[in-house]
């Protein structure tokens, strides 16, 4: 079994995940890293040379390329639900867990989000952003997590475990 946390950048995808990973002894893919550790470059710059189109093309490229991974925890790239061909490869390999977090925590995380590698700001605000995936993450989650700022990470991780391995589907 996979887990999938998606979210906006800032949500706590890789933090929740790493804990997540380590508390269930499984590995922890973190497809932002496989972007950069490929291209060479930080996320922000292969926007700023190759346009976001480059930026969203790469990451479906790593999560179809994960083939059928087994026993992991995947952190995508929070605009991974604008590739319907990476969420159903995602939704076909784990379970997907949308970590909602409430936009004026967002916007603490990440206080200068023109350098955080994030696509779709060239031309939207970050609010509309948050508002455009909002009802995309919700399209494809299996469960989501209402988060509301300084939860304690153990808490939320213990949440992923009861909603993946407790619910009977």
């Amino acid at each position: 079994m996979n887990i999938t946390l998606i979210g906006m950048a800032g949500a706590g995808k890789s933090t929740i995940g790493k804990a997540l990973a380590k508390r269930l002894n499984y590995t922890f893919i973190d497809v932002d890293g496989m972007i950069t550790q490929r291209t060479g470059i930080s996320l922000q710059a292969l926007i700023d040379e190759q346009g976001d189109s480059a930026l969203t093309r790469f990451e479906e490229e790593a999560i179809i390329g994960l083939g059928q991974v087994d026993n992991c925890i995947i952190s995508p790239g929070g605009s991974v639900v604008y590739s319907e061909k990476a969420m159903r490869h995602l939704k076909k390999i784990s379970t997907v867990v949308f970590l909602d977090a409430p936009f004026r925590n967002i916007v603490k995380r990440i206080p200068n989000a023109r350098k955080r590698g994030i696509v779709g700001l060239g031309d939207r605000s970050l609010k509309e952003l948050f508002e455009e995936r909002l009802v995309l993450y919700q399209k494809y989650a299996d469960f989501s997590i209402r988060l509301k700022g300084r939860e304690n990470i153990q808490r939320i991780v213990g949440r992923v475990i009861q909603l993946c391995f407790e619910t009977e589907t």
